[in-house]
């Protein structure tokens, strides 16, 4: 029971969620994702639900940026919140954050959707909850994540070295109860979907304002500049 859907990340997370992981409600919620698996259409694939963990360990976290659920068409989710991989069309969020990003710090446009770049250098992106079945948005949540994805957002609270939290959107703001705002820099915009996008998120500039926070915290800065699909990786 609750051990066949996911393995866990094996890096220092893995130590750190050893506990969590043996809590009932969280096998009854592997439980219930199985189920999902086996009826559904579900993303991201299983080998990637944790790869936001896996690709930013605990220890190397510097910026977190929090999601809702992960994209819910063909193709797109990868583990990695707002994330596609290369040749994947550009989700609308996704756009909007490379506007935001190009008006914030002058980084031109990517032509792909990667965010790998990000993650190997310290940016958690992660999602509130983890799963989502075909073209139903939101469809997994109450199904457990949520609770999960707040011990991990405690657990990042209770880091010595101060993280960045860029949370977009009334889900993701949501976390923000479990974080010490006097520690951490703490970023709240609406969300960046374009429903929302006119509300607060254009001009946020939470790209030079995590690496303002980072270079007075002694920390180096995230290089935001995404390489493009001709550059070496």
């Amino acid at each position: 029971m609750g051990t066949s859907v996911l393995a866990q990340p094996r890096n220092d997370w893995d130590s750190l969620l050893k506990e969590e992981h043996e809590k009932p409600y969280f096998i009854e919620l592997l439980d219930r994702v199985e189920v999902q698996y086996r009826d559904h259409v579900v993303y991201p694939a299983r080998a990637d639900v944790y790869r936001a963990l896996e690709l930013t360990p605990y220890e190397k976290v510097k910026v977190v940026i929090l999601g809702q659920d992960p994209y819910h068409g063909p193709d797109q989710a990868h583990g990695l919140s707002f994330s596609v991989r290369k040749g994947v069309k550009l989700p609308p969020s996704l756009r909007n954050i490379f506007k935001e990003l190009q008006d914030d710090i002058g980084c031109p446009v990517p032509d792909h959707g990667f965010l790998e770049h990000w993650a190997k250098q310290g940016v958690l992106l992660l999602n509130s909850v983890l799963t989502v079945i075909e073209a139903k948005p939101n469809s997994h949540r109450k199904l457990g994540w949520e609770k999960y994805t707040d011990k991990i957002i405690s657990l990042l609270n209770e880091r010595e070295t101060p993280i960045a939290f860029v949370l977009w959107g009334k889900h993701a703001q949501e976390k923000g109860r479990y974080i010490d705002g006097s520690k951490h820099l703490v970023l709240n915009s609406v969300h960046p979907s374009p429903l929302s996008a006119y509300g607060g998120f254009w001009g946020s500039k939470p790209f030079s304002k995590c690496n303002e926070f980072l270079r007075r915290e002694g920390l180096k800065e995230i290089d935001w500049h995404i390489p493009s699909v001709e550059d070496k990786p």
